[in-house]
């Protein structure tokens, strides 16, 4: 069997230790990786495994021996979905690599808010804050995915109340109460924090607006670590301009990247990092943790581990 790593890196790092890694774990496979596109051209012919960020119908049409694409980031909304079920190849993806990660940066960005280090941090001069604690606070997480179970977990020694929104609330969860969709704004209206950590589709995108906002207490904070579009850029910038929020820590944006002129950038009560919250250094062992073992099930003819439904993306 032969496995193919895909040119483009995440996070900074680079694919050929993605590949190194796969060949300390899969003794007697061929792991090529290519570094240039006429490589990819060239493997993709007798690949039976891919992995990357993405993957063209370009390169698809050439793959001879292609059996599964295993999708280097959690998302697949990015991918040629009609394309790969034409060819009748299965997608998996990273879902799981980000967790910790993710979750430790949700935390961090909670803490800021609730203890003012954003404007110690901008601040040049001995200059006295307000910080509140975040024991006895109530955080909405929206999505109870890993990420989301792991925000929750994490949360859990610091003494807050915790609601999760999911799709299924019967299915229950890791937090204290478990909403569905159609009670998301009682939920606001109770939260000090509100965590989106859910997968962008048509029910989500634009999920929180400028009703939701205006649901929300003024003192409220919002952390975006899902996709930019599940929160309106426009609702948010004129809620924080009036005063209706507490704060805003944004992972990811719409657009994305951010222009440099954009206004969120002169607000205040806004923490921006540049989709950052998934990276680690330990980024490829935990995917390649994922492919390792979906290599061994494919041999064994069992269920893959992160099987994408690509009607359902």
């Amino acid at each position: 069997m032969k496995l193919l790593v895909l040119r483009e890196g995440v996070h900074g790092l680079s694919p050929a230790s993605y590949a190194e890694t796969l060949r300390s774990q899969l003794d007697g496979y061929t792991i090529a990786h290519a570094s240039t596109p006429d490589e990819e051209r060239r493997e993709i012919e007798s690949a039976d495994i891919v992995t990357g960020l993405s993957i063209d119908e370009a390169l698809l049409d050439r793959a001879q021996n292609l059996r599964v694409f295993a999708c280097a980031y959690a998302g697949t909304g990015h991918l040629p979905r009609a394309a790969l079920s034409k060819h009748g190849i299965e997608v998996t993806n990273a879902a799981g690599v980000h967790t910790a990660s993710a979750s430790e940066h949700v935390l961090g960005s909670i803490l800021t808010f609730s203890r003012r280090l954003h404007e110690a941090a901008r601040s040049d001069r001995w200059q006295p804050s307000s910080p509140r604690e975040l024991f006895g606070a109530t955080v909405t997480i929206v999505g109870l995915g890993a990420i989301g179970t792991a925000i929750a977990e994490r949360l859990h020694p610091f003494g807050v109340t915790t609601i999760g929104i999911r799709r299924s609330p019967d299915a229950g969860g890791p937090t204290d109460e478990v909403f569905g969709p159609n009670r998301l704004h009682d939920a606001l209206a109770r939260s000090d924090f509100v965590v989106l950590c859910c997968p962008l589709t048509d029910e989500t995108r634009g999920l929180i607006g400028s009703e939701e906002i205006a649901t929300l207490s003024p003192d409220a904070v919002l952390i975006n670590v899902a996709r930019g579009e599940v929160l309106d850029t426009d609702a948010l910038v004129t809620g924080l301009r009036r005063g209706r929020l507490g704060g805003v820590a944004l992972d990811v944006t719409d657009p994305e990247p951010l222009p440099d002129d954009h206004p969120l950038w002169d607000l205040d009560e806004v923490l921006i990092t540049p989709h950052t919250a998934g990276a680690t250094p330990k980024y490829y062992d935990r995917l390649a943790n994922i492919l390792v073992d979906n290599v061994e099930r494919l041999e064994a003819g069992r269920p893959l581990r992160n099987r994408v439904c690509l009607e359902e993306t």
